[in-house]
């Protein structure tokens, strides 16, 4: 799979393309649809299954400099109510503030982010370090891994990140559940 076939793939979801035509028309900086959302998009159209099959929420990041609570909770408001429309969970979060909540939440190291995709470099699986963005005349596809993971139904740990085992494997046997489908490579692979 290359990144026009992901990429035609995960819009053939339409809250994808809803999401990212809102993201684009509200000018949110450095915004980006990330992760699961994308990914089991792609195992649904290669196994069959609806779309949105499995799908929990659909993740944004977005960096903006204002790290205050205040300002990514706005943010996140004026999203939930333009996305309301679309009936689906909506996770946003500001990139540039993780650092400041992540070790307490989850008990582990989170150095300052410069931008989303540091974010998305961050994931706890490989296969899932992937973004789509609109820009003017086409979409941007962010995919430091590449896509053979993600053609191939492969979860791999991303132990260069803020891992966690027990993490992985809830995250890993929550997917298995619902794609039987996956391969899942253990905690310790790289």
């Amino acid at each position: 799979m290359d990144k026009d076939g992901f990429l035609a793939a995960a819009l053939r979801n339409p809250v994808h393309e809803a999401i990212a035509n809102e993201l684009s028309d509200l000018e949110l900086p450095d915004a980006w649809i990330v992760s699961g959302c994308l990914v089991q998009t792609v195992w649904n159209v290669l196994t069959g299954r609806a779309v949105d099959y499995g799908i929990a929420d659909y993740d944004i990041f977005y960096f903006d400099p204002d790290i205050s609570w205040e300002a990514e909770d706005a943010e996140i408001r004026r999203l939930q109510s333009r996305l309301a429309k679309l009936g689906v969970k909506i996770e946003a979060r500001n990139q540039a503030r993780v650092h400041l909540w992540y070790p307490q939440k989850h008990r582990l190291p989170y150095p300052p982010l410069y931008c989303s995709t540091e974010g998305i470099d961050r994931f706890l699986t490989k296969n899932t370090q992937v973004g789509i963005r609109r820009t003017p005349n086409a979409y941007e596809v962010y995919a430091p891994n590449g896509f053979d993971d993600v053609a191939n139904m492969i979860v791999r740990p991303n132990r260069a990140a803020n891992f966690s085992t027990a993490n992985y494997e809830a995250k890993a046997a929550r997917w298995k559940a619902l794609w039987p489908e996956i391969t899942v490579l253990p905690a310790e692979a790289e």
